[in-house]
């Protein structure tokens, strides 16, 4: 059995899953207060499931981008977990957890979450044969800026405000994914890292680095040709 770990952003998840069956799933809002939240919470999915610590064998936590404070507070959890039960464990950047969510489409899409300071991080990507395929590293950008230049067709999901979604729908060409499929599951994320730690050789933890924006990242928004 495998603990999942999203605290990239105040949007925080876990999840319980064993192979073949979600056993409990949460997702809640915290504002910014996983450092007291988390550790609890595991706790009480933990009873609630009737599971004990000793049954997880590994554990699966998102790498960000995301806010420097959770992406640091996941890691530590999670290197404890793995550290203090022998445990397996594996990283997942965290717009992958989105988009792993979003149904096929033809046009290309941008995947975002929101990265402190007022920006955005997103990720395009592409449907393949295998799903949707990442086109590139995230960028960092302001939420005028991506709405200002998406000029052709395109699907967007992520983290959006009342606002933002009020001034994004309207735009020609451009689907905004619906509010449940705006949200990352944390199921989602348990199902990927079972997948992975099936397929990897263990990791250590200790080398486990989170993925933050650079400083320099300006909200160029570039996007990938849709046919390539």
């Amino acid at each position: 059995m495998i603990l999942a770990l999203d605290t990239s952003t105040e949007l925080t998840g876990l999840a319980l899953f064993d192979g073949r069956r979600l056993l409990a799933e949460q997702l809640w809002n915290g504002g910014g207060r996983a450092t007291v939240d988390v550790a609890p919470e595991i706790g009480l999915l933990l009873r609630r499931t009737r599971t004990s610590i000793e049954d997880l064998t590994g554990v699966v936590v998102a790498l960000g981008p995301g806010s420097f404070t959770g992406l640091r507070i996941g890691l530590a959890l999670a290197r404890g977990l793995a550290l203090g039960g022998r445990r397996r464990v594996v990283g997942v950047p965290t717009l992958d957890i989105l988009a792993k969510a979003q149904p096929g489409r033809s046009e290309p899409m941008l995947a975002f979450l929101r990265a402190g300071r007022g920006r955005l991080a997103g990720v395009w990507y592409k449907w393949t044969k295998r799903g949707w395929k990442a086109q590139g590293q995230p960028e960092g950008f302001a939420s005028e800026t991506l709405r200002e230049r998406l000029t052709s067709p395109a699907y967007v999901c992520g983290e959006l405000t009342h606002e933002e979604r009020d001034a994004w729908e309207p735009l020609p060409g451009v689907t905004v994914a619906e509010p449940a499929l705006s949200v990352r599951r944390p199921g989602v994320l348990a199902q990927l890292g079972w997948s992975l730690l099936q397929a990897r050789k263990p990791v250590d933890s200790l080398k486990l680095t989170p993925i933050y924006l650079s400083p320099l990242d300006d909200a160029k928004v570039s996007r990938p040709d849709s046919e390539a």
